[in-house]
């Protein structure tokens, strides 16, 4: 099959053509300074530095969980598994209490997090830009816990999860 021909990226096909990198899934969240838990689907989470642990997620201007991690310097990560597919589709939608009738963990500082995810953070701001119509924070890791499992994936706008060729682990990746 050829490929089509160049052309200037709209928002479309940007997503469209980012959609063709397999990415992994996760809800971040925050408190919104009041009490209120608020959080959403993201793919868009890397890992940045190991020493110190930094992290890097980004989300849309304007949103409630944008605006509470800017406010309150901190926000938590839950990175799902295979079988939380209906969570990220949950916290993936506009508006709503999203965490209400769920059960949730909290932090040690109280952030809320995903009951039974594979892998739980908690991040200070340690630094946020905006870029385009998204704004970066770059989150120190103060405390984390994860469990074996397999991870919910994001491919061209389907979810699915990871299949492994028999391979060893690659040593240099840990």
């Amino acid at each position: 099959m050829t490929l089509p021909v160049f052309h200037a990226p709209t928002p479309t096909d940007m997503r469209r053509s980012m959609g063709r990198f397999t990415t992994g899934v996760a809800v971040v969240s925050a408190d919104d300074g009041t009490g209120n838990p608020c959080g959403m689907t993201i793919s868009s989470l890397t890992s940045v530095s190991l020493e110190p642990p930094i992290l890097l997620v980004s989300l849309t201007h304007g949103s409630r969980t944008t605006d509470a991690i800017a406010a309150t310097s901190a926000f938590a990560v839950s990175i799902l598994g295979s079988r939380q597919e209906a969570l990220a589709r949950r916290f993936a939608t506009r508006g709503g209490a999203r965490f209400e009738d769920m059960p949730v963990d909290h932090s040690r500082s109280g952030l809320p997090l995903i009951a039974d995810a594979l892998a739980q953070l908690e991040c200070r701001v340690h630094a946020a830009h905006d870029i385009g119509d998204h704004r970066v924070f770059y989150g120190e890791v103060t405390d984390m816990r994860w469990r074996d499992g397999t991870g919910l994936a994001f491919y061209s706008g389907r979810f699915g999860d990871f299949h492994d060729f028999g391979h060893d682990e690659l040593p240099w990746l840990y």
